[in-house]
């Protein structure tokens, strides 16, 4: 019988430490941890991949590396109904290597979890992540892709990116609506275990 009452005393005791686990006073400690190991890599045409990173930053605590390209993207670059638009002709090359300002990320090596943020093109990554993707070595990261778009969904556009590095734990891409909440984000951060 003690043994019995001992079992349910520590199973109570397990329970209980497990809910203050997720206090918010637990949540902001592990924030607090994770702070140095993510950052937030994410390229933004119109603002909308942008503020999802930010809420990523805001939610996790982690730092913020905005991929910008050298040669920044106009709205007639954007135009994607117009075949003589800059992402049109882009699209039309075999690597879709765009240059890119830098891809050296202060401290890089230190960083655990990677969140990769990119708006869709085209069914696939924006072509200056695709470029920033190719240039870095994710090997001991776990990588969470996210998309912004109003009507494409994520496809394998996150798979291609990991196919691009073949180094890190790359998991499912997921895609935010433009009109997205950082309520949205919390939830998909909850789902993935980030909090």
């Amino acid at each position: 019988m003690k043994k019995i009452a001992g079992l349910m005393l520590s199973l109570v005791l397990a329970v209980s430490l497990a809910a203050c686990q997720n206090t918010p006073a637990a949540k902001e400690e592990r924030k607090e941890a994770k702070d140095d190991a993510s950052i937030v890599v994410y390229f933004s045409a119109t603002g909308n991949t942008k503020k999802i990173a930010e809420d990523i930053a805001q939610l996790t605590g982690a730092n913020l590396f905005e991929i910008e390209p050298a040669t920044p993207y106009t709205k007639a670059d954007l135009a994607y109904d117009n075949d003589d638009s800059r992402v049109a002709k882009e699209r039309t090359m075999d690597d879709r290597k765009v240059e890119l300002k830098t891809v050296d990320v202060p401290d890089w090596d230190d960083y655990d979890t990677v969140y990769v943020g990119y708006p869709i093109w085209w069914d696939e990554a924006a072509y200056p992540v695709a470029s920033f993707v190719k240039g870095k070595d994710f090997s001991d990261k776990v990588v969470y892709p996210f998309c912004t778009s109003s009507s494409s969904k994520v496809g394998d556009s996150a798979t291609k990116l990991e196919d691009l590095t073949k180094t890190g734990v790359w998991f499912e891409g997921q895609r935010f609506a433009a009109d997205a909440s950082i309520e949205d984000v919390d939830t998909w951060l909850n789902e993935i275990g980030a909090e």
